[in-house]
């Protein structure tokens, strides 16, 4: 039975109802619209293959290849950036073993695993998935046109992503371009090793001045150890001298002493 079609009026109504909606329901409303979250709760039938507290892997009921595989979130999230980094994490944990076992199950040479994130994207429901497709070589699945962009554009791409991203991934420095510094002219190399020679040239002449000084220093410490060594007989001379003073100052005493005995 064909469905009724909307007027225009209800259209805008519709459309206007959703505006003026909290994002809560908001949320709530998609979730009663979603056939995936029919299928999680259990009102729409599916092929099970897995399932858990936070995540259920169904057959797909129209499948690229024989064992096409989804991953559906239970929470309803509509596309990728919407769900918690700790969910993706253990989805793809799940997307790692359930492609491990259609490789060996169904005897394939590959599995696609991929999200359809957004309509541009061909995503076909508002509700996030994960996509385990089985391969064989030669079966044109997915076929993509590669197209080279130039040069001028990647770098625009860069400008504009790499500073957001490194933001969002908590990335103080920039990535250090390597092959650009492969890249440069060997003469700009040429002429830092002409500047680093000169530097170590006239460091050379610095050291060269340098040590007259600690020549001339050593000499003064010369000349004064000399007048040291100069000086020391002459203050044995005085101690000897003092010694015979006293020896001759005894000597009188004992002379007279002598008397008044």
């Amino acid at each position: 039975m064909a469905q009724p079609e909307i007027t225009e009026e209800q259209k805008k109504e519709f459309e206007e109802k959703l505006k003026n909606m909290s994002p809560e329901e908001l949320a709530e409303f998609q979730k009663q619209q979603c056939i995936f979250c029919q299928i999680i709760s259990g009102k729409t039938t599916s092929q099970k293959i897995y399932e858990d507290d936070r995540c259920l892997a169904i057959l797909d009921i129209n499948p690229a290849a024989k064992g096409h595989i989804l991953i559906l979130p239970k929470e309803h999230y509509a596309i990728m950036p919407q769900v918690p980094a700790e969910d993706i994490k253990h989805f793809y944990v799940v997307a790692k073993y359930l492609s491990q076992i259609v490789l060996k199950t169904l005897k394939v040479g590959g599995t696609s695993i991929y999200v359809a994130n957004g309509i541009a994207a061909s995503q076909k429901a508002q509700h996030f998935m994960i996509h385990i497709i089985p391969r064989k070589e030669g079966d044109e699945l997915l076929t993509v046109n590669e197209s080279l962009l130039d040069k001028d554009l990647r770098q625009k791409v860069k400008s504009a992503v790499q500073p957001k991203l490194n933001e969002l991934m908590g990335v103080k420095k920039e990535v250090v371009e390597v092959q650009e510094k492969l890249d440069e002219p060997k003469k700009k190399n040429k002429s830092v090793k002409k500047k680093e020679v000169e530097e170590d040239e006239s460091d050379d002449d610095e050291v060269e001045k340098e040590e007259p000084e600690e020549e001339v220093d050593d000499e003064t410490d010369n000349e004064e150890s000399d007048d040291d060594d100069k000086e020391e007989p002459e203050e044995d001379e005085v101690d000897d001298d003092d010694e015979e003073e006293k020896d001759e100052g005894d000597a009188n005493l004992d002379d007279i002493a002598n008397l008044f005995k």
